[in-house]
């Protein structure tokens, strides 16, 4: 994470509108800088260092619940999409949009560290959306999202789809108030995903293998890559889909909706 990596350091994020190009950099108002090594005093700098990162979480948690309070008072579902780049997290965004735009409200927050070349794709579907920049930083942070609220202007009774930077150690730590994490997986990548990095996948609710269309082309077992995912999360819900040929969407779609739909039957 941050006092460990160094992301985040000499950057600040700045939230982009892709259709005005308007630039806001944001204040997270938290400290970065890591002490100087002091390789005679390891112990005590280690010590150090656990508790920023310790005070860096409480805070970011503190702002979280506040989104997640807000969400709920708005009734708007908001999935927090993580993986590792090239999953396929903007297509299966794009896609999804396109099947879903028409039947309900959908708002997208669009993470990365540099460039607004994900939101410009979201946007063409019709979609609102603004792009977080983060700069070296490895992550979104709540405060991050929160910012984003205020430009994105999301309406009630809607659904607030944050896709992550990609990367699948940082995320996995920060909470931004959203009601689930969906962590994308594609077939290109390692079945054993789920055992090598194991608290993104046991802090998601989601798991969306991608690119099945693929399969024959590429050595992936997914049975065996559900079982890893299933051994460090044994509830995570899983999709086999391919936002190239459209097969296994209309299960995900289907998802989407019936949470919404249960949401408002319950009027939270």
């Amino acid at each position: 994470m941050c006092t460990t990596c160094g992301c985040g350091e000499n950057s600040k994020p700045k939230l982009i509108d892709p259709k005005t190009g308007n630039v806001v950099s944001i204040d997270l108002r938290q400290s970065h800088d890591r002490e100087p090594a002091h390789h005679h005093d390891h112990d005590a700098s280690h010590t150090k260092t656990i508790h920023l990162e310790a005070e860096i979480l409480a805070k970011n948690d503190r702002i979280a619940e506040r989104n997640r309070e807000w969400f709920q008072e708005q009734n708007i579902m908001a999935l927090n999409l993580v993986s590792s780049p090239g999953s396929g997290k903007t297509t299966l965004l794009e896609q999804t949009l396109r099947d879903l735009g028409d039947q309900m409200p959908i708002f997208v927050i669009e993470g990365d560290q540099e460039t607004a070349n994900d939101a410009e794709r979201i946007r063409a579907t019709g979609c609102r959306v603004v792009q977080v920049n983060t700069g070296t930083g490895c992550h979104l942070e709540a405060n991050m999202v929160a910012h984003s609220m205020g430009k994105l202007q999301p309406s009630r009774n809607s659904i607030v789809m944050i896709e992550n930077v990609g990367n699948l150690v940082c995320p996995a730590l920060f909470d931004l108030g959203e009601r689930c994490k969906v962590v994308i997986l594609s077939v290109t990548e390692g079945e054993d995903k789920p055992i090598k990095y194991p608290h993104m996948f046991r802090a998601s609710d989601i798991m969306i293998l991608n690119k099945i269309d693929l399969l024959p082309y590429v050595q992936f077992a997914p049975d065996k890559c559900i079982q890893y995912a299933r051994q460090v999360n044994p509830g995570i819900h899983v999709f086999q889909l391919s936002t190239t040929t459209g097969e296994g969407m209309d299960a995900w779609t289907r998802w989407l909706k019936q949470q919404v739909q249960s949401k408002e039957k319950m009027g939270t």
